[in-house]
């Protein structure tokens, strides 16, 4: 089984196509959801709030008041990767499991900081989705809650855009519509149906 990695900064269209990869068929892993699950319940959410005093609630993980938090305090991110990341990684380890059993030719892992985690040692390829700056900015911006001054929190902690181009195996520019992305991602899908996979029996088996 040949496992890719889905990544690109905030706002280049990550989702949209994952999207598309599930509609082709493809199973997708989707990182940030897994996340979002985590954060709605359970150990994880008595951790953070012992790490975060005020970032949670009944519900769960406030996530605005944790993301708060952290602009106050960037460095301590690396104390909230600590607990949640592993928790990520087994259910992305029972995801490819899962497939390879079924038998699976290619399975994505969705993930917004795959190279900012070093997960990019743990796929056989990357895909990276890029667009200029100032329709990421557009993009984001128009987002519900989203100011420039949290948008230039989260683009801190993210790795350049240009420096994961220049890591990506392929880019793909979502900058000139749906369309003309998802070709590019049929283009790049046929020639990974030609590859093989090492990173399974290495790192997830």
């Amino acid at each position: 089984m040949l496992i890719v990695g889905l990544t690109g900064s905030i706002g280049m269209g990550k989702s949209t196509a994952a999207t598309y990869l599930r509609g082709r068929g493809v199973p997708v892993f989707d990182a940030d959801a897994e996340v979002h699950r985590l954060y709605a319940g359970g150990k994880v959410v008595e951790k953070i709030e012992r790490a975060f005093p005020g970032t949670t609630t009944q519900t769960g993980v406030d996530r605005a008041r944790l993301s708060a938090a952290l602009i106050a305090h960037p460095a301590r991110l690396r104390e909230l990767e600590a607990i949640v990341h592993p928790l990520v990684r087994e259910a992305e380890r029972s995801f490819l499991r899962a497939e390879a059993r079924k038998g699976t030719p290619i399975a994505v892992l969705e993930i917004p900081l795959l190279f900012e985690a070093n997960a990019d040692k743990l796929v056989d390829t990357v895909i990276v989705l890029s667009a200029p700056e100032a329709v990421q900015r557009e993009r984001i911006l128009r987002r519900p809650g989203m100011t420039a001054e949290k948008l230039d929190s989260l683009l801190a902690r993210q790795m350049p855009d240009a420096e994961k181009r220049a890591r990506a195996d392929f880019v793909v520019d979502t900058s000139g519509g749906t369309e003309q992305s998802e070709a590019h991602l049929d283009k790049i899908l046929s020639e990974l149906e030609t590859w093989s996979g090492q990173a399974f029996a290495r790192e997830w088996a």
